[in-house]
């Protein structure tokens, strides 16, 4: 897969000499006074459980911003599934090197493959629904753009990157603004005059309130807040597919609240064009891949 727009090599590069300043500070005092420096190695990578693999592309940034002349050989891409002690790829070059840059690359790599194998569970739960999984900005803060390009790999798609690309109308917004129809309004007027091309997306938490946005002209998108209920350890959707009745069409739905791997196939089952799930990156459980050093 091609880098997404929101991604530019120098931002990536930029963030990846952050990342290794904080960690690395004035030198690695270990590698520096155990390793030789003319000493070699190959590194080898293996995922240790089945997933979605995601951020190999940026863990090989990370070697070559240590040390240019690491080589890195990939043995699978981005976004592909791996099996249990599959073998991912190796680097050689020098053993110090790898070692400087082993735990930044490995963070990557085990986060972006975590939100990377959730989301393709999820894809895959929604069946021949026609549903789309999105993220949410509900991301770890620096890390948002790897996040979201994770979710990518694994088979979703972004919701709004950051608050500038989505006229996104909540509850707190209705509440300063006097109302939904003072809301939506006030937002109309402004994308007429500053972007014709933003979306307009309303949330809706009960059924008047999604009546009353279905009416409203301006607005492209409903968010489904919280409409669905587990009861008794079942997925209790009836509030969400009576909003989709009601809306019958006219805008496009969002389903968001109580979204898990287990109750995604009953949301997508309703009809929802979209369910948004937060747990994709706030909730990340790390793909646990290995990198085993051997002297060359």
């Amino acid at each position: 897969m091609d880098l997404p727009d929101y991604i530019r090599t120098y931002d990536l590069d930029r963030a990846i000499a952050a990342w290794l300043l904080e960690d690395v500070g004035t030198g690695d005092v270990t590698t520096a006074a155990t390793i030789p420096g003319s000493t070699r190695a190959r590194a080898e990578l293996t995922s240790k459980a089945p997933g979605t693999v995601a951020g190999l592309r940026v863990a090989e940034h990370v070697f070559h911003a240590v040390d240019e002349s690491l080589q890195v050989q990939w043995e699978t891409a981005d976004g592909e599934r791996v099996e249990s002690g599959q073998f991912l790829g190796a680097i050689t070059g020098s053993a110090a090197a790898i070692l400087v840059a082993e735990r930044l690359a490995l963070n990557i790599l085990q986060r972006m493959s975590g939100i990377a194998t959730l989301t393709a569970a999820m894809v895959d739960a929604c069946g021949t629904t026609g549903a789309t999984i999105l993220d949410t900005r509900k991301t770890a803060p620096g890390l948002r753009l790897l996040d979201k390009w994770a979710v990518l790999l694994g088979g979703g798609e972004n919701h709004r990157i950051g608050l500038f690309d989505m006229i996104m109308v909540k509850d707190n917004h209705i509440a300063a603004a006097g109302g939904i129809a003072e809301a939506v309004g006030a937002a109309d007027r402004w994308r007429r005059e500053h972007n014709p091309d933003l979306e307009i997306e309303l949330e809706a938490r009960t059924l008047e309130e999604v009546r009353v946005g279905a009416a409203l002209e301006a607005v492209d998108r409903l968010l489904l807040d919280n409409m669905v209920r587990i009861q008794g350890g079942r997925t209790d959707t009836t509030m969400l597919e009576q909003a989709i009745k009601i809306v019958a069409g006219r805008k496009s739905t969002e389903a968001s609240g109580n979204v898990t791997i287990e109750t995604v196939p009953a949301i997508a089952a309703t009809g929802v064009n979209f369910i948004s799930s937060g747990a994709l990156t706030h909730s990340v459980q790390a793909l646990d891949i290995s990198l085993s050093v051997k002297l060359s």
